[in-house]
């Protein structure tokens, strides 16, 4: 487990420089759950790390296997001093933790809620995860492992969470691209839905 999060860290400080704050949460019965906070110019993006120690495993199964099952980090980026997005950490942690909580297997195209404003003033309580291998590339293990694949969060308004259910992820993508929505802005408005 420590020798995935080393290697994890190291991609991501490969991917996007060295952290400057870090905070770590541990919730009863699971591991330790820490959010990286990164700075690129404008942009601040927070990186969870712990979630890939364990693989995530189907919560209809009747034995997780210890170690094959899907593996993921989330990275979260935002514009920096339009909020105070360093709330977040701790949500941040609390979607990390829910494979081991809840036995979810958080993948693309999921909507996480976590009931409460991601941070103070903010318009969203939900996020849609997104498709890895962008920003941050996936992680190879060595076999049996999968590779740790670093999710992109979206911050999605009640409405398009709303929204999403009905349609679907990809057509909300599709309506956030053709409106050009900046997904960074920590105080956007809700895109028009018809």
């Amino acid at each position: 487990m420590a020798e995935i999060l080393a290697l994890v860290e190291a991609r991501l400080r490969t991917a996007l420089g060295e952290p400057d704050a870090r905070a770590a949460v541990t919730f009863l019965g699971t591991d330790r759950i820490e959010v990286l906070r990164f700075i690129d110019g404008d942009i601040v993006r927070y990186a969870t790390l712990g979630m890939s120690a364990q693989p995530m495993s189907d919560p209809t199964a009747v034995l997780a296997d210890p170690l094959k099952g899907p593996r993921a980090e989330l990275v979260l980026s935002v514009r920096g001093g339009l909020a105070d997005t360093d709330q977040v950490l701790r949500k941040l942690a609390v979607l990390a933790a829910s494979p081991q909580v809840e036995g979810l297997v958080v993948a693309p195209g999921a909507s996480l809620d976590v009931g409460e404003p991601l941070w103070p003033g903010a318009p969203f309580t939900s996020v849609l995860v997104a498709e890895s291998g962008g920003l941050v590339e996936d992680l190879e293990l060595d076999e049996p492992l999968e590779p740790v694949r670093f999710l992109p969060l979206l911050p999605m308004t009640s409405n398009e969470a709303a929204w999403k259910r009905v349609r679907g992820a990809q057509e909300l993508q599709e309506k956030w691209l053709s409106q050009g929505t900046d997904l960074r802005d920590p105080l956007r408005h809700s895109v028009l839905l018809d």
